[in-house]
C-alpha cells in the first residue's frame, strides 16, 4: 500500500483517537506525516510530532510552516482537531459555546489559511475536515457540538466551491459514535457505562460503535489520489445512523 509516496500530510488533533488512527494510515500508505497536537509528546516515526493550539492563530501558523518545511510540502491537510459538548440548548453557558465554536470551527480555519500557499503549490492538494453525524441527525444532548459541526459542513462546501479551480479538493467525513477516548471519557462518566455504551452502539444499525480506523480510512480515500474527481462530499462513517431505518432485531 505505497500509494501516497511522495506525499506531505498534516493532520490537526493527531495524537489520539480518529487523528492517530488517520496518521498511521496515511504513513502506512506511504506518506510523510506531521502531527500538530497540543501534546505531541508521545508520537514515534515515522511520524513527525509538532505542539500547536488551534485555538491560537501564530501557534498553528508556526507550527504549519515548520512542518512544511521539515516536509518539504504539504499535499494533505486533515483538520482533524476539536472538543465535544454535551448539554440542550438550555445548558452550556456563552463561554463554552464560544470555545467550542472557535476550536472546531476556527481552528479549521486556521489550519487552512495558514496551509493554502503550500497546498497551492501541489499538484494533489486535498483537505479533510473531520465533521460528524451530528451535522445531519438531531442527536439529544448535543446542542453545541452538532452546531459547530453543522457549520464544518457548511464550511467544507464553501471552501470546497472557492478552491476547486485552484485543484484543492475539499471533503469531509461524518463519523458516527466513534470507539474513541472522548467518548470513553463520557461514558465513564455515567452511572452506567456499559449500559450506555450498549445503548450508543444499538442506534447504530450496524448494532456497534464505529471505529478509528474505519473513519480513518475513509480519510485517506477523501484525501488520495483515487479521489481525484471527489470534492464538496460528505463521506458517512456511521454504521447506517443516517440513511437507513430498520427495526428492532425483534421485529425483523
Amino acid at each position: 500500500m505505497t500509494e501516497l509516496t511522495g506525499l506531505r500530510a498534516l493532520v490537526t488533533g493527531g495524537a489520539s483517537g480518529i487523528g492517530l488512527a488517520t496518521a498511521h494510515a496515511l504513513a502506512t500508505r506511504g506518506a510523510a506525516v506531521a502531527v500538530l497536537d497540543l501534546d505531541p509528546g508521545g508520537l514515534r516515526e515515522p511520524l513527525l510530532g509538532l505542539k500547536a493550539d488551534v485555538g491560537d492563530d501564530a501557534s498553528v501558523r508556526a507550527a504549519v510552516e515548520e512542518a512544511a518545511t521539515r516536509l518539504g510540502g504539504i499535499d494533505i491537510l486533515v483538520n482533524n482537531a476539536g472538543i465535544g459538548a454535551v448539554g440542550t440548548v438550555a445548558d452550556n453557558p456563552d463561554e463554552q459555546w464560544h470555545r467550542v465554536l472557535d476550536l472546531n470551527v476556527l481552528g479549521m480555519v486556521r489550519t487552512t489559511r495558514a496551509a493554502l500557499p503550500h497546498l497551492r503549490r501541489s499538484a494533489h492538494a486535498s483537505v479533510v475536515n473531520t465533521c460528524s453525524i451530528a451535522a445531519t441527525a438531531g442527536l439529544p444532548q448535543r446542542a453545541l457540538y452538532s452546531a459547530s459541526k453543522g457549520a464544518v459542513l457548511a464550511l467544507t462546501l464553501a471552501m470546497a466551491a472557492d478552491h476547486v479551480s485552484e485543484g484543492i479538493r475539499v471533503n469531509c467525513v461524518n463519523p458516527g459514535t466513534a470507539d474513541t477516548p472522548w467518548v470513553a471519557r463520557l461514558l465513564s462518566a455515567t452511572d452506567d457505562a456499559e449500559a450506555e455504551r450498549a445503548a450508543l452502539g444499538a442506534r447504530q444499525p450496524m448494532g456497534r460503535l464505529v471505529t478509528a480506523d474505519e473513519v480513518a480510512a475513509a480519510i485517506v480515500y477523501l484525501a488520495g489520489p483515487a479521489a481525484a474527481s471527489v470534492t464538496g462530499t460528505a463521506l458517512a462513517v456511521d454504521g447506517g445512523m443516517q440513511g437507513l431505518r430498520v427495526r428492532p432485531a425483534a421485529q425483523a
